[in-house]
Order: C-alpha cells, then structure tokens, then sequence
C-alpha cells in the first residue's frame, strides 16, 4: 500500500492530534497497512514518567530492559530491519531511531516470522512520522506547560517511590537468598554454585535495570544545564548583551521534570530581563544543595526592574507547579538577581492545588474540552471517533473526580481553569 503525499499528511496530522496516551496506537494503526506488525512499543527517553509503552498483541510481554539495546540499532534516519530478543524469543523487527529528543527515542514494530522486508518507501514514511511523534513530545517536556507538568510530577515522583520499593525488597530477598546459598552447612555444592550464579545474575540485573531507569527519569546537572546554555546562547546572538554562564558544579543528577521546568522559567525571566534599557551583561547560573536547585538571573541594568512581571503567567504557574520560588532584589545603579529555588523531592499540596482537572486522564480532558464548549454526547463521540457509551463513562468519571453534580458546572470549572 502506498500513501499520496497529501494522504501521508494527513495521516501525520491525525496522529498527533491524538491525546498523548493514545498517540502509539494510531501511530501502529497507520504504518500496519505499509509493514504489517503484531505490535508495537516505543522507548522515549524524555518522557520521565512513562518512558515504555506499548500496544497490540497482548501475548508478546516484552519489557523496556530489551528495547534498550535497539535505541543503538542503526542510525537515525535508517531504520533497522533483523532479529532481537522480544519477549523472551528472537523475533523479526523494525526499530526506527530518531534524535528529535536529546538522548533518543526508538520505535519498534514487532512484525510476524518470515514476513518480507520492508520497502525503502515505507521505512522512510516511518522514520517521519516517528521523528515528527518525538518532536512532538519532546516540545510538550521543553515547554513544561503547567498542567502537563503537574501531572508528569505526580507520576514521576509515584514511579520512583514504587521503583524503590520493588528495588530493596527484591534486593533484600536476593542477598537473603546469596547468605544461604553460601551458608557451608549446605552439602550439595553444585547446586549451590549454580543458585548462587543465579541469584549474582539476578541482582545485576535488578540493579542495571534500576541505573536504566535513572538514565531515563533523571538527567545530569551539568548536561541539564548544558541543554539550557543552547538554549540560550541564540537568543543573545544578535545582541550587544554578553551572555555569561555559571555551570552547577555538581555530579548529581535532577529528576527531569525539575530540568525542563526549570529550564523553561529561565528562559522566561531572561526574556523579561532583556526588554530593560542599558544592560550590557547578563549571568545565569545554577546551583545545587541538597535539597533544592537554585537558577539565578543577574544582570547589570539599571536596577529598576519591576517585580510584577515577573510573577506573571508561565513563571508563577510553573514554580506553583514544583513547589518552588522566586526571589527578586533589585539595587538602583547595580542591577536586579532574580532567583528560581525549586526543591528536588515532589511538593504534595502545590500539585493538588495547581488545578482542579489535575487528576483528569488525557481522554478525559479531551471529553471536557468538548463539552466545555456545549457540545453533547453524540457529536463528542463523532468527534473523538469513540462510542456515545465511551462517552457517557467519561463523562460520569469527570463529574465524580471533579466532585460536581452535572455538565455546567464541570464546564465553569474548565473554564476557570483555562
């Protein structure tokens, strides 16, 4: 099957205007008719919270640790075509790789034995729409947009807390199992050897699956920052403002919510700082303690810049967001520092409070959307391409999580929030 260019951006359209959890599945259900696949699953790094997902045959359990190995299969723009190791068998692949996010993402369609290879045509089609996918979402982590944040926060931190869980109470049963295993009151030494080799085995694992984890919900400061020093340099290129840069200097690593967010409140007050008259030297700076991340803005201006804008729009919702702070000092004929704190545990209340619609899923959000705007069951069915009864589940889920009694007042609340 082939797709007209006009059919292929339609089809990219379509997949992206999906909500972010239902993105792969539309993604799976258009490439299937060019490379037929019994399913498909995808490993962005620069999604901290959900960084593994998957859809189609439920039969195939293969896990985030064997995709790793794939997000080096190839080069970007060339998807690779073999045999891997998925869900505990080798079976035929594709895995299309693209550097849209900084650390990569892979896509891989998990396709029948003996199947034919795929076309140069389709593999091309497939590594646009996957590089298109992935700067998609690597837009939503660059731009931290409150709501977005707020919930990616939330899961983040319960992820973590659930990993570390798992992670000592695996490691406690293991070590237990290696003490006895290597207790000399036990006779039969083979055996214990071979337990012994697999109880090593198991832990290694375990804990390079824990490290695998980390690469993905967490980024190195001094490269978190780096990522934002490319950011900024740009904005000053064209400018007689001399951008000086102030590195954390620290090996430890952020969660990566508190990086994109913080990234993206820097580059909003430096913009803020930049519109004052006579300032010829700006400095941005991060410093970790520990327990919290300092980004600092410090210009050499007249020393009269307003707090008010400040505490505007993006900058204000996003720190409510991290349970951070901003702290401002402005000295006449010296200069204005502006300070972002932002704390590297997960604030509780700010999260809760930051919006009502907070605890909403992305399909829900799409359904108070429609109905925000008056529209009712039939055409946000016709609209979502979803059934008028997934519609009506949706919508009593919505009254109860927002703790309202009927459509308007579920509508007054959206829009209070918008």
């Amino acid at each position: 099957m082939e797709l007209t260019a006009t059919g292929a951006l339609l089809a990219a359209h379509d997949v992206i205007r999906q909500p972010l959890g239902e993105i792969l599945p539309r993604l799976s259900e258009v490439l299937a008719p060019l490379i037929p696949h019994l399913a498909a699953a995808e490993l962005s790094t620069h999604c901290a919270h959900s960084p593994f997902k998957r859809t189609g045959d439920a039969a195939l359990p293969y896990t985030a640790a064997e995709l790793t190995p794939l997000l080096a299969a190839g080069v970007p723009g060339a998807p690779w075509q073999g045999r891997a190791l998925v869900g505990g068998a080798e079976r035929e692949v594709v895995a299309v790789r693209s550097d849209a996010t900084p650390r990569g993402s892979v896509l891989v369609l998990v396709r029948e034995d003996g199947a034919a290879p795929a076309g140069a045509p389709e593999l091309g089609l497939a590594q646009a729409l996957w590089d298109l996918v992935t700067s998609h979402f690597d837009r939503f982590a660059s731009e931290a947009v409150p709501d977005a944040l707020a919930r990616s926060r939330t899961a983040a931190d319960t992820r973590a807390r659930v990993t570390a869980e798992l992670t000592t109470a695996h490691a406690a049963a293991l070590s237990g199992l290696l003490g006895v295993l290597r207790s000399r009151a036990l006779d039969d030494a083979a055996a214990r050897a071979t337990a012994t080799d697999l109880a090593v085995s198991s832990l290694i694992e375990l804990r390079a699956e824990s490290q695998r984890d980390r690469s993905v919900a967490e980024e190195p400061a001094a490269e978190a920052f780096a990522r934002l020093a490319d950011v900024l340099r740009p904005m000053l290129r064209h400018s007689a403002v001399r951008l000086e840069l102030g590195p954390p200097q620290s090996v430890r690593t952020l969660p990566a919510d508190v990086a994109h967010g913080t990234r993206a409140i820097v580059r909003a007050l430096l913009l803020i700082v930049l519109e004052q008259e006579a300032v010829s030297r700006v400095h941005v700076g991060w410093t970790l303690t520990e327990h919290e991340l300092r980004a600092t803005v410090r210009d050499d201006g007249p020393g009269l810049l307003d707090a008010c804008p400040l505490g505007a729009g993006s900058v204000t919702d996003r720190l409510e967001v991290l349970g951070g702070r901003l702290e401002f000092d402005a000295v006449p004929g010296w200069g204005t520092t502006v300070t972002a704190t932002v704390p590297l545990a997960t604030p509780e209340a700010p999260v809760a409070a930051m919006s009502p619609l907070t605890g909403l899923g992305e399909r829900e959000l799409e359904v108070l959307t429609h109905l925000a705007l008056g529209h009712r069951n039939r055409q946000i069915a016709q609209e979502l391409h979803i059934s008028e009864s997934t519609v009506k589940f949706h919508v009593a889920n919505i009254l109860n999580k927002l703790g309202v009694g009927s459509r308007g007042e579920a509508a007054a609340l959206f829009h209070k929030a918008a």
